[in-house]
Formats: C-alpha cells, structure tokens, sequence
C-alpha cells in the first residue's frame, strides 16, 4: 500500500502541477516562438489574448498566428488531462479497496485462502529434509554444514489436506516481519510430494531446483500481503512458501487444485 501511496501522491502532485499550467494557452507565431496566454478570442483580423506573462490583455494580427497548431495542441493536453484522470481515479479506487481488504486479514501471523467473501486459515506444513521432519523447508537457505551435497525437501501425503476451486486462489498472508513469499509447484514421487531439491556447490553456494509458479504481489499493509497467480494453474499439488533472507527459516503452507474453471479471473 506504500508504494501505491507514493505514486498517488506523485500523481496528485502532477496533477497540482497541471491545473496551474491548465489555464496557460501557447499561442504559436509562425515565425516561430508563442505567447503564454490564458485565454484569447478571435476578432476580425486580430485576436485579443491575455498575456500571462504581464498580466494584461493584448492584441496581435490573426496572419501571424498559428492556431491551428495551438488547437492541436490544446487538443493534446486535453487527451493528456483526462488519461491522468482516469489513471488518479484507478489508483484512487485501489487505495479504497486495499484498505477495507486490509480490515478484513486475520490478525494472527500465517496465510488465508480467500474465495468469496469467505476466508480459511490454511495450515503450515510439516516438511522433511533428507528424512527429517524436524527441519523446515527455509532452514537450508542457511550456508551452514549440516547441508549435504544434495538436499530434498519432501511433504508426506500424495494430496494436501487443503484443497481449492478456483484456478487462480487467493491468499492473505500476514507476517510478523519482512519476508520474501512466492508459489511453487510440487513434483509427485512415490510416497509423497517433493517441493524442492536443494544442490550444494563445491564453495558451499546453494542452489535451489523447484518449479516456481509467476504471482501477483499486492502489499495491502505492513506485513500484509496478498498473493494470486499470474495465469490459471493446472491441476496438481502446490505451495504458497515464505522466508526472511538470512535467517534461514522457511515455512511452507500446501494446497492442491483439481482442476476446471480455466477463465476464471483474478482480483478485480
């Protein structure tokens, strides 16, 4: 909502900046050059302006006038003035639309499926590195030892418990602290679901496998998120994951999607 805020204020400043120069009319010579007015009518033979330069009504012979480009150019500010209109207007309805969303997120920490007016809870995973059930899906980010050459991070169950109808769900997710949040896609193996396979480079670098799915991020508050995919999502079995760079702890939430419903849209 920050960002958003900033660029409505900039727009609003603009069009603060627009509104003075609005009444401001260039008058082009064809000899090349204008006159600042704010306002002129045509007489005869002659066009008496008002020269917003001193302040005082003035008269110039129409021959050395290029109107017709002055209206074309009146004409261009005007298309101008409106599309930032219509934009401020958007921008405006956004604001609205985040706060009153923002009222509606839980304020416990953790992630909730949005279908509807209707909200869930949705449980964090238990996930199973190389065996183990008692490490988290981030905790291998973190550069230490205990990370083998080759790394699983493995969900037990062919199915998530969650399951969601629509082909682009979406989620709130509220977080104590900044986080990096995405969605990813888990590969069925032959007791489980694998959400990503970690290699170990001969320096100690890491580097994560997994099949990341393009989201939409939309910050509504401090902490706050919402999260939809970018395209409709096949049928399969996914995750919504979140970590906080450096602190080596990932948390992971799953949810499967049967399929159907390829055109249904995402928020408006």
């Amino acid at each position: 909502m920050f960002r958003r805020t900033a660029t409505l204020t900039a727009l609003l400043l603009l069009a603060t900046l627009a509104a003075l120069s609005a009444a401001k009319i260039k008058l082009y010579l064809k000899g090349g050059g204008d006159l600042i007015a704010t306002e002129y009518k045509i007489d005869g033979d002659r066009v008496h302006y008002y020269s917003a330069e001193r302040s005082a009504w003035e008269v110039i012979p129409l021959e050395l006038l290029d109107l017709e480009r002055t209206r074309q150019e009146q004409e261009k500010d005007e298309a101008w003035r409106a599309e930032r209109d219509k934009e401020l207007q958007i921008e405006r309805q956004a604001e609205r639309r985040a706060r009153t969303e923002l009222h509606n997120v839980p304020l416990d920490d953790g992630i909730y499926h949005l279908d509807g007016n209707k909200i869930t809870p949705v449980q964090q995973a238990v996930v199973d590195m190389n065996g183990n059930t008692k490490r988290t899906l981030l905790k291998i980010l973190a550069p230490i030892p205990a990370v083998a050459d080759k790394s699983t991070m493995d969900l037990e169950g062919e199915k998530a418990p969650f399951v969601v109808s629509n082909p682009r769900p979406m989620f709130y997710l509220r977080l104590a602290k900044a986080s990096r949040v995405g969605l990813l896609r888990m590969q069925k193996k032959e007791d489980g679901r694998r959400a990503q396979v970690i290699q170990k480079g001969p320096g100690g670098e890491l580097f994560e496998e997994q099949e990341e799915v393009e989201v939409f991020r939309q910050q509504l508050g401090p902490g706050v998120y919402k999260v939809w995919p970018v395209n409709p999502l096949p049928a399969g079995e996914y995750a919504v994951y979140e970590y906080s760079p450096g602190e080596g702890d990932i948390r992971i939430w799953d949810f499967g999607f049967k399929g159907g419903a390829e055109n249904a849209p995402g928020p408006q």
